[in-house]
């Protein structure tokens, strides 16, 4: 039977991004399938006294995550799912700019209209991007970032990779995650980065 991974990101965050792109090879070397959800860095670091350089980048991601959550509302999480590659690919893998004209190119990539960059413009639609980053950040507490993995019912963060594995690695590294979130106890495991992100 399929298993369901459930995963929340931001379109900003390039640790999320190559996450993301290790479930997509797990998903070619074993049975399961990634459902895609929208969180906000920008929600989860609101009032927090940060350095000057993230504060700008936390009112740039606010943009396209409001455009991720209209897309999951309006065209479901298939549609999220392709809209994610695209913009991902263009903020991390191609380093575009964080602004509307590449929110409008990465739509047309995802076959959207590129109305829909309109809703990054506003707070409309904020509550449902709050409910959705709540879903997936309550779960692990506001001392971690993205990407946020649940998995038989629990959420761990992580895993943060650079790079990320392919093939039967990126299995390998599955199957351990999967052990690790069966145990109800266990809580962390971490070291220190000592590369950047490692795009491909």
């Amino acid at each position: 039977m399929t298993q369901t991974v459930d995963f929340w990101f931001d379109p900003v965050c390039p640790w999320a991004w190559m996450s993301s792109r290790w479930m997509l090879d797990v998903e070619k070397v074993r049975d399961v399938h990634t459902v895609f959800h929208v969180m906000s860095l920008s929600v989860l670091n609101e009032g927090r006294d940060l350095p000057d350089d993230y504060l700008t980048l936390m009112a740039l991601a606010w943009a396209p995550a409001r455009v991720s959550i209209a897309v999951e509302q309006e065209y479901g999480s298939d549609k999220l799912r392709e809209w994610y590659t695209a913009i991902g690919t263009r903020f991390h893998n191609r380093a575009e700019p964080r602004e509307r004209a590449t929110i409008e190119a990465a739509l047309a990539d995802a076959g959207l209209p590129a109305g829909l960059a309109d809703r990054g413009e506003t707070d409309a639609n904020d509550d449902a991007l709050r409910a959705s980053h709540h879903e997936g950040m309550d779960p692990v507490g506001d001392e971690v970032g993205t990407p946020v993995i649940r998995v038989n019912g629990m959420s761990l963060f992580g895993p943060v990779l650079s790079p990320a594995p392919k093939g039967e690695a990126a299995g390998d590294l599955f199957d351990g995650f999967v052990k690790v979130t069966s145990y109800p106890g266990f809580f962390e495991l971490k070291r220190s980065r000592t590369v950047g992100p490692i795009f491909d």
